[in-house]
Order: structure tokens, then sequence, then C-alpha cells
């Protein structure tokens, strides 16, 4: 199939062109290069533009390259900068959602991949987390998911697609051999910033450790950047195969605490990672963890490079070669 996949010279997006290729389908990449890299994509089909202000691209697209489906990654995703800036996020996460919806109508291209997150959850009051958990979104950033997934209920009501959302839990990890990995503009997640730290010889604040879990640290569920890929290869096939509309959770269904990271990453360093503990942060829940029976059962996707090993090595080989990003 031809697949067009918005964002997908981002840290996501550009191991799914590869999974999809692989998967012997045809990927082509729509992106505004605002938080993507282009040396991510070399060798595959790119046309720069945005979905806000190049509607009219979009379509033009679908139709030349006879795109059979979409996988849409384009967003922006930063949850703190949400907070400061909501209408950044309404402006480019909505008004790109539904152009990018009404060109798929008009080119009759029915099959759309939809990059959630579990940030459509907010806080919970029971875990794991499975797809019927209230949603209860508690920044701008997981607003505009759950509304997209709104969105898309009404568009397959009305007949015009059918889809598949799959909300991420904490995507980690790179490329197997350290060729690809995670490079964003401003970077907030635990592990590169870890690693980041580790490398310099420096110090990582854990923020708490008197929270009700194993160890005293926060627990999250962490999927690797690979089998998300895979996720997502799956769930366009099945869409072309007839599957109904969904929601899947995409996690391991357990979740390994901060320090369980940093003391990964640590081992990683030889040592060189100083761990110091700091006050609560304001917002943190003790645990979060997906439920993942649905998208096994529906889909028969099973994570397999997501061990904590796989996860913080493959990470580690990724930003030691690559200490700049994609910086020369």
């Amino acid at each position: 199939m031809n697949i067009l996949v918005t964002g997908g010279a981002g840290y996501i997006g550009s191991f799914i062109v590869r999974r999809l290729k692989e998967a012997g389908h045809n990927p082509i990449i729509f992106d505004n290069f605002s938080c993507g890299h282009r040396e991510a994509v070399e060798g595959f089909t790119v046309y720069e533009a945005d979905l806000v202000k190049n509607p009219d691209k979009i379509l033009e697209v679908l139709k030349e390259e006879k795109i059979d489906g979409v996988i849409h990654m384009a967003s922006f995703i930063q949850m703190g900068e949400s907070f400061k800036n909501p209408g950044k996020y309404f402006n480019n996460n909505l008004i790109g959602a539904v152009n990018l919806f009404e060109a798929m109508r008009e080119a009759g291209t029915k099959y759309l991949v939809f990059s959630s997150s579990a940030g459509v959850y907010g806080r919970v009051d029971t875990l794991p987390i499975d797809e019927d958990t209230p949603k209860k979104p508690e920044n701008p950033y997981g607003e505009t998911k759950l509304m997209i997934e709104r969105m898309l209920h009404w568009y397959t009501t009305a007949g015009n697609l059918n889809y598949i959302a799959i909300r991420y839990f904490n995507a980690a990890g790179a490329a197997l051999d350290g060729s690809l990995g995670e490079a964003h503009p401003a970077e907030s997640h635990i592990i590169p910033l870890a690693i980041a730290a580790a490398q310099a010889g420096g110090e990582f604040t854990i923020f708490g450790d008197d929270y009700k879990t194993v160890d005293g640290t926060c627990v999250r569920d962490y999927i690797h950047v690979l089998d998300l890929a895979e996720a997502h290869v799956l769930a366009i096939e099945a869409l072309a195969k007839g599957h109904e509309s969904a929601s899947y959770n995409a996690g391991t269904g357990v979740g390994f605490s901060n320090k369980q990271i940093l003391e990964k990453v640590n081992e990683a360093s030889g040592g060189k990672l100083k761990i110091k503990i700091g006050p609560r942060r304001e917002g943190d829940v003790d645990a979060l963890y997906a439920s993942t029976g649905k998208i096994k059962n529906d889909l028969g996707w099973e994570p397999t490079h997501s061990d904590l090993d796989t996860i913080i090595g493959s990470a580690w080989k990724w930003h030691e070669s690559h200490p700049n990003g994609f910086e020369k």
C-alpha cells in the first residue's frame, strides 16, 4: 500500500516509515520539519509542507501518490508547553487534523491510524489503565488528542473513513545498532535527559522517593519505539482488511520506576551518573501503566523489544554515537 505518514520525520514517525518499507509498503512523508529531521528520512519520498498552512497540498499529495491510508503523527507534544501556550496546541493539532480528514474525505482515502496518547486519561483511579478508563485530560496537549479521537468517531459515523487510534504510553529506545533515535528540539523525557547527564558526568534529580511504589519513586509504562512502529503497521494493515474503527493502548502492561531507569542508565555509563533525591513535583502520581490485552487480541501485537535492557542499551548507543542528535 501507499501510506502517507504525516510527521514522518519525527522520532516515532521515522521508525514507522522504515517498518512500513520492511513490510513491503511504500511510505510517503508529509512533514513541515518544525520538529522532524531531514537526516532521519533520507532516501524516502518527502513532501515538505504544513497541515495547517497548506491544506491544498494535502489533497494534492493524496491524489498524486494514490494514497491508500494515512498514519497521522504530526502534532506538538510537549505537555508543559501546552499549559503555557494552549492556543499553539489547539491551532496546530486540531486544525491540522481537520484539514487532513477533509482532504482524505475528498480524495476518498479511507484508512487512518492516529497517534493518540495516554494523556487522554489524565489522573486515574484504578490500574492497569484499559481503553474504557474514564478520559479526563489534565493538559491542553492531552485534550487535543481526545478531541481528535472524538472527531474521528463522527467522521466514521458519516462514512468518511475508518480509523485506529493508538494511545501511546512512554515511547523510548532507539535502533538496536544506534543508527536512529530520539532527538527532540526541547527534550523533556527522563531517559534521554538521564543519558545526557551520565555522559557529561553530571547529576540527575529524582522528584520524590516517598510514593506508594516498590522503591518509592514514580512508576511508568515504557514501550520501545520499534514495538510502537510495529503496532502502527499492524493497524493500517488491519484497516485495509476491514477492521472496524477502534482505539488501543500501546504499552507493556508493567511499569519501571524512575529509580530503576536511572540505575540502568548508571550501569550503562559505568557509574558516572550521580543520582539526587529532590522534592515531589506537583501533579505526579504514583504509577501509570496500561492494560494491553485488547491490542494483543485484536491485532496480534506483542512487544518484543520493551525490556529495560534493550530500551536503555539502544538509547545509550544512539546518544553515544550522536551526542548532538542529527547535527554533524
